[in-house]
């Protein structure tokens, strides 16, 4: 993943070596976000780019082009067709929209537009949006490490932008489209979008590692948190290796602004868990039914 600045020094050198320059997408009137990205199918389906247009006015998809990245250096153009994309509404880029629209809830065919793309590898690479004139609009590295570590197979399953107004480089304004929505929301809203209830940091974590053996050493893993809201709602769920819940530690429980959560290691029943690696899934909710998820891998082991 390249870091912020050095993502700076290379806009600058594209601007003056090839006439390219970084946008402010934010500032940019009549632009486009990147929303959503498709980009490990089931075999014989097709990949997709979703778009979102956060003005109040219309937009021409035709002012923009897509582009491919090689070696972190801008590549061939793919121009997009002419096409209306309405004030806060999504298109959908596709070399095949006929399996969009089999393969996922579409439930407006007009926001599905056939064209050209790069290819997206399965083990990560790069979306590039820009003008007609090679300005840059929003560049996204991917990569599969973005999904949910719960997830056993990611072919299907989409990556949803979280919030528009968080950056679109930051891997964690990013995550695995939900189950409940056919693992794919194409032109329609993010199952995952939510604006952030609370920093990751707000929780801490005093171990990687759990050992319940009575030994007085990490016999349990405390959770520690600190929240500017105090009417949050949580569940906390300790998953397996399979995606199983093993043992539930909070089930909507009001957090206030601060506390702890404490998990002895042991399953819902008091059994012991077998060992190995135990992911730890905090979800927090405000009043609307904004969500936000926090996870954590932890090593269960005996001495």
């Amino acid at each position: 993943m390249v870091d912020k600045n050095m993502k700076a020094g290379k806009f600058l050198l594209m601007s003056l070596m090839s006439c390219w320059a970084p946008a402010d997408a934010g500032a940019q009137q009549g632009t486009l976000l990147l929303s959503e990205l498709l980009f490990q199918p089931r075999s014989g389906e097709a990949e997709y780019v979703e778009l979102f247009n956060p003005t109040d006015s219309d937009v021409d998809l035709a002012a923009f082009h897509i582009v491919r990245v090689i070696h972190d250096s801008l590549g061939m153009h793919y121009p997009l067709p002419s096409h209306v994309v309405g004030s806060h509404e999504y298109v959908v880029l596709s070399k095949d929209a006929a399996s969009v629209a089999a393969c996922y809830a579409v439930h407006d065919a007009s926001h599905l537009v056939e064209c050209n793309l790069p290819p997206y590898p399965n083990d990560g690479g790069t979306v590039v949006l820009s003008t007609v004139d090679s300005v840059v609009v929003q560049w996204l590295d991917y990569s599969p490490s973005m999904h949910s570590r719960l997830l056993r197979n990611k072919a299907g399953v989409s990556l949803e932008r979280r919030s528009f107004s968080r950056d679109v480089n930051d891997p964690s304004n990013w995550f695995s489209a939900s189950s409940v929505a056919g693992y794919g929301t194409p032109g329609s809203e993010n199952s995952q979008s939510a604006e952030y209830l609370i920093e990751e940091a707000s929780f801490v974590f005093e171990s990687d590692i759990v050992s319940p053996d009575g030994d007085g050493y990490q016999d349990g893993l405390t959770i520690e948190y600190s929240l500017d809201d105090g009417a949050l709602a949580a569940r906390c769920e300790i998953y397996d290796s399979r995606g199983t819940v093993v043992r539930r530690l909070l089930n909507g429980d009001l957090l206030g602004t601060y506390g702890a959560i404490r998990w002895d290691g042991l399953g819902d029943g008091g059994q012991r868990l077998p060992h190995g690696q135990y992911i730890v899934a905090i979800t927090v909710y405000d009043a609307a039914g904004t969500r936000q998820t926090v996870r954590r891998a932890i090593a269960l082991l005996y001495r």
